[in-house]
């Protein structure tokens, strides 16, 4: 129940992403390993730390951050049973169960960049975003306490 290959993305348009976010951040250019799920965890990191002190993160950086920690989930709740989406980013279908094939699915989730990559590095609990309203979830099976975080 595998669902949909993880995107993988150029890692060199990875690391021009992720160099122009720590420019962004007045942070020196990324000097780490190069491998693509580590530039992509670095990525995701600048890309909080841009929230964090209330930068704006770059556009690219932003979605990729997004995506990969996208992918993370769908990885760890593989299924079509929940559609989760983090507009204008990506979005993904995860979790084990009845599966959809047209239309808008029974069960979605719906939250902000910021949002989602609070949730996804468990720096913001699904309880604590739900209560806050961050976080738009439909369907008996919208609940991703469970798979949360990913990072």
């Amino acid at each position: 129940m595998g669902g949909v290959p993880p995107h993988k993305p150029d890692p060199e348009r990875v690391r021009t992403a992720l160099d122009a976010q720590l420019t962004a951040l007045d942070e020196p250019p990324y000097d780490g390993p190069e491998g693509l799920g580590t530039l992509l965890g670095a990525c995701a990191a600048a890309v909080m730390r841009a929230y964090e002190r209330e930068v704006r993160p770059e556009r690219e950086a932003a979605r990729l951050a997004v995506r990969h920690l996208l992918d993370r989930l769908a990885a760890a709740a593989p299924g079509r049973t929940v559609e989760v989406r983090v507009p204008p980013h990506a979005a993904v279908q995860c979790v084990e169960g009845p599966r959809h094939t047209r239309g808008t699915p029974p069960n979605v989730v719906e939250t902000d960049a910021r949002t989602w990559l609070e949730l996804a590095t468990g720096r913001l609990t699904w309880a604590d975003a739900m209560a806050a309203g961050r976080v738009s979830a439909s369907g008996a099976r919208a609940d991703l306490s469970d798979h949360l975080p990913v990072a």
